[in-house]
């Protein structure tokens, strides 16, 4: 009896995944964690409009999704100031990532990213036998003239660069990266990660036209919009390259309960606002508990702040093993020197309260 043949490149990959869910970790631990502070989803919750509507649209679940996702696109084509035939929706950035790739890349084929950028990206590559050139971060943030000078040395087919960035919170104008695009080498797509856009100061959001063929953008409603569960996420670019991903993509990935939920949340300004406003309470009380342990907030654009532990990466790693064991799920980079930071999701007031009891003891027993 024989199992199946595995392609060469799948075979030759390691059996992993980008992340370790809290689920997993609580199994593991035999404890629900006290303040789920690690994956950047919106502890505030989703739109109550946006609730009701799932909760309508739950009696014709057993219909299909619209494969076109045509009312939700045309309402995000409305919100981007652009054309249905320039957005494409998806299961989440995640999914659209992996659809890129297997779009542009073959094996062999050179892609170029920030060390320690977002992994689920990576791994996409690794899927389909990309060639990954990776690039340091510069003052704790993505470097878009580094990217972009070793994209033109590699002859890459594709550059991913996240602003705001995950996992330190950082970002760059969007007049920056518009005019960045002048040394992007010809053949050459960027690809503009915007999942925590929302969050961002005034002017953080690129003016780059819908149809810049040089360019594709990913949002998502997972992050400020409260529906990381719904997986729903939207690109914006060209025409050509959106109706590629019709030779691809999943046509019934998405289920009609998300498309009507997101659809409601973006009508509903109003509770976005709200939750912008939460997140900046948070991140401003995350660095005053930081600052009451000697430790420094990094300024973020995001629903998470990058919190330096004032040590190397195996201390951060402590704090954060020590975190986890007191019941609060935070997660932190990985490569240096980001490492030395642990990433902390923004709470309401209760979860923030956990963490203010727990991380001086976490402290003391890393340094112990």
């Amino acid at each position: 009896m024989t199992g199946p043949r595995y392609t060469d490149l799948v075979a030759a990959l390691p059996s992993a995944v980008p992340f370790v869910g809290p689920e997993e970790q609580e199994r593991a631990r035999g404890a629900p964690f006290r303040a789920r502070l690690g994956a950047n989803e919106s502890l505030f919750g989703p739109s109550p409009k946006a609730v009701e509507a799932m909760q309508a649209e739950v009696r014709e679940i057993w219909k299909y999704g619209d494969p076109t996702s045509h009312d939700l696109r045309a309402a995000l084509a409305d919100h981007m100031q652009a054309r249905t035939e320039n957005i494409l929706v998806g299961e989440g950035i995640d999914g659209l990532l992996g659809n890129l790739v297997r779009l542009l890349i073959g094996p062999g084929d050179p892609v170029v990213t920030s060390a320690g950028a977002y992994p689920t990206f990576n791994y996409h590559v690794a899927g389909f036998g990309g060639a990954l050139h990776k690039v340091a971060y510069t003052d704790d943030r993505e470097d878009p003239a580094a990217l972009l000078t070793k994209a033109k040395e590699v002859g890459a087919k594709l550059v991913y660069l996240a602003n705001p960035d995950n996992p330190m919170g950082s970002w760059h104008t969007g007049a920056d990266i518009a005019a960045a695009l002048d040394d992007l080498p010809d053949g050459c797509l960027l690809l503009l990660d915007e999942a925590y856009i929302e969050f961002a100061p005034q002017g953080v959001a690129a003016p780059i036209d819908a149809d810049d063929p040089r360019v594709i953008r990913m949002r998502t409603f997972s992050k400020a919009f409260g529906l990381a569960g719904a997986r729903i996420g939207y690109a914006i670019g060209a025409p050509d390259l959106i109706r590629a991903f019709d030779k691809i993509r999943n046509h019934f990935g998405m289920n009609r309960v998300a498309q009507v939920g997101a659809l409601a949340a973006l009508r509903d300004t109003a509770w976005l606002s709200h939750v912008q406003a939460e997140v900046a309470t948070a991140r401003d009380r995350i660095a005053a508990i930081a600052a009451e342990n000697g430790l420094v907030a990094l300024p973020s654009a995001t629903n998470f702040v990058a919190v330096d532990c004032g040590a190397d990466g195996a201390f951060a790693t402590r704090v954060l093993e020590e975190l986890v064991a007191r019941g609060v799920f935070v997660r932190k980079p990985a490569v240096a020197p980001q490492d030395r930071c642990i990433r902390i999701s923004c709470g309401r007031p209760q979860d923030l309260d956990v963490l203010a009891e727990t991380l001086p003891e976490a402290l003391r027993a890393a340094r112990g």
